[in-house]
């Protein structure tokens, strides 16, 4: 199956998990911050099609290309900002759930430098992409074309 194939199947969940980007969105979060957050976790569940759809996004957003390089090693790399790395570290204790020590820690750290608000996005964020990833390796997405030259 492909992702227009989904759409046209399923249009109530597809505007339903839209719906939570668009809340996102229109929190203020950092749109940088949140395309990062996609793709670190979209790395971690190995969903090909999320990786292409949110690199293309951070493309047209002219997000340093470093970041999304090095984003598998975001911990050594040390391009990344506080929050950056809060984020990244808190959406990886997220994805995987299984060490409460290290998810208490992050979102410690995480509270450190996001307000009240911003936790509620970003945890939201973290939920949405983690969802899109599961329905597109479960269903076998293709990757979408990449995007070459691509601006804002």
């Amino acid at each position: 199956m492909d992702f227009q194939t989904f759409t046209k199947t399923a249009p109530e969940v597809y505007a339903s998990l839209g719906g939570v980007s668009k809340a996102v969105a229109a929190s203020g979060l950092d749109k940088t911050l949140t395309e990062l957050v996609k793709l670190r976790v979209s790395q971690i569940n190995g969903c090909a099609f999320c990786l292409q759809f949110h690199l293309n996004i951070a493309r047209k957003l002219d997000i340093d290309p470093r970041k999304f390089d090095l984003l598998a090693g975001w911990r050594d790399a040390g391009i990344y900002t506080d929050r950056e790395t809060a984020a990244l570290g808190w959406a990886e204790a997220l994805t995987h759930l299984t060490d409460p020590f290290a998810r208490d820690a992050a979102l410690a750290e995480a509270r450190s430098v996001f307000d009240e608000q911003e936790m509620v996005y970003l945890a939201a964020t973290v939920a949405s992409i983690n969802a899109w990833n599961r329905i597109a390796v479960g269903l076998h997405f293709p990757p979408p074309p990449a995007e070459q030259g691509a601006s804002a």
